[in-house]
């Protein structure tokens, strides 16, 4: 009798496996979008919240990967207007006409104006190490939690929860050593042309 009773478990296991294997293909799929894409153009609500210091402005950010990356920030009204500009070596702020260099960015660089970029670079290339089906305020998404460890900023984790409709970005997390700094709650995305289409 007893041998009888591990067969269904057995099977029951192996049905669990594959439905985990499902995950996978969605999450991979999802992510080639953005391994594919030229670039895109997203907004979004990003708070800083690191030693109790508190931050919150609404960025701008054009996305091209291996060029030329802009985050302009919206609000608030005493900072709009400012833009960082990143490229693969350093970054620059600028406003109207004055621009400054603000040095060598690395790798592991995180603040908040790298957050978008640096979800955009987890969707693309980090390390995925686990994904599962999440309602995130009522909107069913996939759940994506990606390693984007560096060299010097100690463990770089960024969870992304993407819309099941569409794979588009709905909020954001990075977190360092456990501890989540930065949060971005996107309020609008578009991609530009894929490379496949272009």
């Amino acid at each position: 009798m007893r041998r009888w009773v591990c067969v269904p478990m057995i099977t029951l296991c192996l049905l669990l496996t594959a439905c985990g294997r499902t995950g996978e293909d969605e999450a991979a799929s999802l992510r080639e979008h953005y391994h594919d894409m030229a670039g895109c153009s997203m907004e979004a609500l990003v708070t800083c919240d690191q030693e109790g210091l508190e931050w919150e402005a609404r960025l701008k950010c054009e996305y091209v990967p291996g060029g030329e990356i802009t985050v302009e920030v919206l609000e608030p009204e005493t900072i709009a207007g400012v833009r960082a500009v990143l490229n693969d070596t350093d970054w620059s702020l600028e406003f109207e006409d004055a621009s400054l260099n603000v040095g060598f960015l690395s790798e592991e660089a995180v603040s908040p104006a790298t957050c978008l970029p640096r979800l955009m670079s987890a969707l693309r290339d980090g390390w995925l190490l686990e994904e599962n089906e999440e309602t995130w305020n009522e909107v069913p998404c996939m759940r994506l939690c990606v390693d984007q460890s560096g060299t010097q900023s100690g463990k770089i984790i960024s969870t992304i929860w993407l819309r099941q409709d569409d794979g588009k970005p709905l909020r954001g997390e990075i977190a360092v050593d456990g501890e989540i700094i930065l949060t971005a709650e996107f309020t609008s995305f578009s991609f530009y042309d894929t490379l496949e289409e272009s």
